[in-house]
């Protein structure tokens, strides 16, 4: 496929914009190309600037559920943006969206909008502070809860992708509070409730880990999390900013059925506009201004047009219920894509939660973070440039989810499974 117009693009944004991205994963340094410059999306399809077609399991990192420019989507956006695009006051959107979040999420009563997951999870764990009078807060190593100082201790995601799981720039004295446990090990918990039980705040944790690729819970993680958090009195966050609407309508919390404290969202609730939230129970909330001394704001937070774009994404999510047909046609692809992975013999490890995927080239289970890093990232670099030439847009990362939208069609997966065994062949 043609990349000059991407590779001139690229030289371009390096001039004013650090590494010419405004996201580190985006610059494809892991798999040692260039990046593709994007002007459009349909359905489950992306447009480069080259004019390449690509079918997309990227979906702007999970938010794209029902493909890109759903009609009623778009509809809602021109509609709100013909009103106004912002005005620092209160909407009657926010409201409705507010009360289909919290109809939706059995664990939350209250919920307050923010422009980002980053935003979510900082407010979430002042929060959690404000409501326990306690400082430190024990983290998963791999799980990605943003850019906030204090959670930038073996971080996933972009971090891991690029071999820095710390940041520079964050002083020793932010993260000294932030403890680090295994995912999927209780008794890394155990271990620091021993020492530091009563100064524990709260436990954050992506339910469904997708920032180190796709990792499950374990049978009786989330249930001993949530036990371990009731003993202690220890509130639990649950980071639902990937899996929130992606994994079952009202997100982990529901397809696993545990009620954490406190929950962190973004992505699919924007519609594909930068949003975020976190809600709970009443009496946690108000604990926030301007009702109670916990300070948050935001000048932006519950923007008309997320606002309208979210609403829209959600009512379709509710009404027509893509749920089982996105569980249906993930299974599929995880499943012939293991079958022919496996006919080449090619070592890998599959793994897929709801419409959230993920392969990787190793021999040995995943179920942490120390066995995300045993993958072959330099056999994932070639595989993703191969299947990014046979028109397959993935994430250029070993240590990213995938994602199937309601828009693919039976035709979107036959069409990367063949790119998928012309792929293997010449590997």
């Amino acid at each position: 496929m043609n990349s000059t117009t991407s590779e001139k693009l690229f030289s371009r944004a390096q001039a004013v914009i650090p590494g010419g991205v405004n996201s580190p994963v985006r610059a494809f340094r892991a798999v040692g190309l260039p990046p593709r410059f994007i002007v459009r999306g349909r359905g489950c399809n992306v447009f480069d600037a080259d004019g390449n077609l690509y079918i997309d399991y990227v979906g702007s990192w999970g938010p794209m559920i029902l493909g890109h420019a759903h009609p009623e989507v778009v509809y809602a956006l021109k509609e709100q943006a013909a009103r106004g695009a912002s005005f620092g006051a209160p909407t009657p959107l926010e409201i409705e969206l507010a009360e289909m979040i919290c109809a939706a999420l059995p664990a939350m009563e209250m919920v307050r909008m923010v422009n980002s997951g980053t935003e979510a999870t900082m407010s979430a764990i002042r929060l959690a502070r404000g409501a326990t009078g306690r400082r430190k807060i024990i983290k998963f190593a791999g799980c990605y809860h943003g850019h906030v100082d204090a959670l930038l201790v073996k971080a996933g995601s972009g971090a891991t992708t690029l071999g820095v799981p710390d940041s520079a720039g964050v002083p020793a004295e932010f993260t000294g509070l932030t403890l680090s446990a295994t995912y999927n090990d209780l008794e890394s918990v155990d271990e620091l409730l021993r020492r530091e039980a009563g100064e524990i705040a709260a436990i954050i944790v992506e339910p469904v880990a997708g920032n180190m690729g796709t990792i499950p819970p374990a049978p009786g993680f989330l249930e001993g999390l949530r036990a371990r958090c009731d003993k202690h009195g220890i509130l639990l966050i649950f980071d639902e900013v990937m899996t929130g609407f992606r994994v079952a309508y009202g997100g982990a919390q529901v397809r696993y059925g545990i009620t954490p404290d406190l929950t962190c969202l973004g992505k699919i609730i924007g519609g594909g506009l930068p949003v975020g939230a976190f809600g709970g129970r009443r009496e946690i909330m108000e604990l926030l201004a301007p009702l109670g001394a916990v300070y948050q704001a935001g000048t932006l937070s519950g923007n008309p047009l997320a606002m309208a774009a979210g609403r829209a994404t959600l009512r379709i999510l509710r009404d027509e219920n893509p749920y089982p047909r996105l569980e249906e046609k993930t299974a599929y692809l995880a499943g012939e894509t293991d079958q022919l992975l496996n006919r080449y013999g090619i070592p890998h490890y599959c793994t897929r939660v709801g419409s959230m995927f993920c392969t990787y080239f190793t021999d040995r289970p995943v179920r942490n973070y120390q066995d995300a890093q045993q993958a072959d990232t330099e056999f994932f670099a070639r595989y993703f440039a191969a299947m990014l030439s046979r028109g397959i847009y993935l994430a250029p990362s070993q240590f990213e989810a995938g994602f199937v939208s309601a828009a693919h069609g039976d035709d979107a997966l036959e069409d990367t499974l063949t790119a998928l065994e012309q792929t293997l062949k010449n590997l």
